[in-house]
């Protein structure tokens, strides 16, 4: 495996097994967002896929590498008692496990940012760095809701701009990135093809974020009861893309 080099601009691919953490590693990615589910936009991983991408990580010697999706089901954002009861559970679980990272999110009745339920994610997170997820582009001021988690220790937001996909949402990134002033990382997700990335830089944003997704129907086929045929595997072909595109607009 080459050494990894930090990029000016990082790149985070979200994977949904460690065959995809493994991938991520090889091909230089900053980090992965560890999670299931992506066709349900992201879910909550199993502890032993958790503990699996740290271990993993862990051989290929790099550290902060993964940030664990908790989330605990589809649909949005705001959440129930008991289901913000478990996302602290999961956040707690995921660093026990030694994930470096947690990305959350969660909003109010009235889709506002609930900084409520955020402070609780964040002291369960201790010492691992928060990332903010995509609830900020259900929000009914995306750039507001940004700018509100400046100084709340989080680390990251992940957003598209309040946009279907990064590139429609590139002003807004923009405005963003101005409005956190550099108080955490602004990282451009949702629909990010390899060619958006100089674009997404161009806009001043810290970092970006793309699942890098093919299908393999490996396994077999699978049956009455069994869900749909194949399953979605990380792309290295994509991944080496995306890590090369970062390092030409980092180099100009």
């Amino acid at each position: 495996m080459p050494e990894y080099a930090p990029a000016p601009v990082p790149v985070e691919i979200a994977v949904q097994d460690v065959a995809g953490a493994r991938i991520a590693l090889d091909a230089g990615a900053a980090r992965v967002e560890l999670c299931q589910a992506l066709g349900l936009g992201g879910l909550t991983p199993s502890a032993g896929l958790v503990a699996e991408a740290v271990d993993a990580a862990a051989a290929a010697g790099r550290t902060g590498f993964v940030h664990v999706l908790v989330r605990p089901r589809g649909g949005g954002f705001a959440y129930d008692a008991d289901e913000l009861r478990l996302i602290e559970r999961d956040i707690r679980i995921a660093v026990a496990h030694g994930a470096d990272g947690v990305v959350v999110g969660a909003l109010t009745a009235e889709g506002e940012l609930d900084l409520d339920a955020l402070a609780r994610f964040v002291d369960a997170a201790g010492a691992a760095q928060v990332t903010v997820h995509r609830a900020v582009d259900a929000s009914a001021d995306p750039v507001a809701a940004v700018a509100a988690l400046a100084g709340r220790g989080v680390a990251r937001v992940l957003t598209s701009g309040g946009a279907s996909d990064c590139r429609s949402g590139a002003a807004e990134l923009e405005r963003m990135s101005r409005a956190v002033g550099g108080a955490l990382e602004v990282m451009a997700g949702g629909g990010v093809r390899i060619a958006d990335i100089p674009v997404l830089a161009a806009a001043g944003v810290d970092a970006v974020h793309l699942s890098a997704r093919g299908t393999t129907t490996r396994g077999g086929a699978s049956g009455p009861g069994g869900g749909v045929v194949g399953f979605d595997v990380t792309d290295p072909g994509l991944v080496r893309a995306a890590v090369a595109a970062a390092a030409v607009v980092a180099e100009r």
